[in-house]
């Protein structure tokens, strides 16, 4: 089977039958069409393993993180693997294949009274009525209080939300479905964006549609729209040049595990498939509360 052939099987089965998210399936896509035309595949048995090597050292030379390198080496692992089920390869020339390990890094978090501050700033800028102003509120209010991933917020419809119980039911990585609580201050920015924004916004769109949040023409807001204004909002508070909702995310996990939360409790709000992705945040507190020692214990 030719190679470019054999990638396009491989990702619809990502998509159908592993039903990864569709950001996984564009990533796996993306590098091992790269792969293809990076060492000039034919055949998807032609491929050895001083090609995948190439391609690795040459990402290298271009200045790839480790990150990047670790995601295209388990990319192409997990084809060749798929290649060798299918019999379209007699051999897995992926098995030897070697790849730099993910530099750990802490997440980025922002202290709760900077939180504190930035949303009580939106909530500020939303008394007007301005519907643009209500649905930044209402998402920057919703992305903290809730913990929840920028594609779950963006793929959420109006049935999703329950603003009487406090509640959101989102669709997360895998096709997994799961109940969300939210507190106070994000049910009150979100029925007020409910009932004061987005019918205005919905006016402008070019048939009605089911979903919570949208953008300046009426239509579903996406991912990069939401990424724009957690930047715009969250990069002076952290400090950071580059920074996205993700953030909020790593920010909400740290407060609840401060503020006395069972770790696994913590795990079902995210929707944390492994325990050990919610650990993370343990260490952020640790490396917190080390900080905090030091600057104020005398003997520190």
């Amino acid at each position: 089977m030719d190679y470019a052939v054999a990638v396009e099987a491989f990702t619809d089965h990502l998509e159908k039958v592993r039903r990864l998210s569709p950001a996984t399936v564009r990533a796996y896509r993306a590098d091992l069409r790269d792969l293809g035309s990076t060492v000039g595949i034919g055949p998807v048995a032609s491929v050895d393993l001083e090609d995948l090597r190439e391609w690795l050292w040459q990402a290298t030379q271009r200045g790839d993180a480790r990150s990047t390198l670790a995601r295209r080496a388990a990319a192409a692992r997990s084809f060749f693997a798929w290649a060798r089920e299918r019999e379209l390869i007699a051999t897995d020339p992926s098995i030897r294949l070697v790849a730099p390990k993910r530099a750990k890094t802490l997440p980025t978090v922002a202290s709760k009274d900077a939180m504190t501050q930035l949303l009580d700033a939106h909530r500020a800028a939303a008394s007007d009525g301005d519907p643009v102003a209500l649905r930044d509120h209402a998402i920057l209010e919703l992305l903290y209080g809730a913990g929840i991933r920028v594609s779950e917020l963006c793929g959420l419809d109006v049935d999703d939300v329950d603003l009487e119980r406090g509640t959101v039911r989102v669709l997360g990585k895998g096709a997994k479905e799961r109940v969300v609580p939210f507190g106070a201050p994000a049910v009150v920015a979100t029925g007020a964006y409910l009932t004061r924004a987005r019918p205005t916004l919905l006016a402008r769109a070019m048939s009605p549609g089911t979903a919570v949040f949208l953008g300046a023409r009426g239509g579903r807001m996406g991912p990069r729209a939401v990424y724009a204004l957690v930047a715009r909002a969250l990069a002076p508070v952290v400090g950071a040049e580059t920074i996205g909702p993700h953030a909020l995310r790593h920010s909400a996990a740290t407060h609840l595990l401060d503020g006395g939360a069972d770790l696994r409790a913590v795990q079902e709000i995210l929707g944390h498939a492994s325990l050990g992705t919610t650990q993370i945040y343990t260490h952020v507190s640790a490396e917190r509360l080390t900080a905090t020692y030091r600057l104020a214990h005398p003997r520190a």
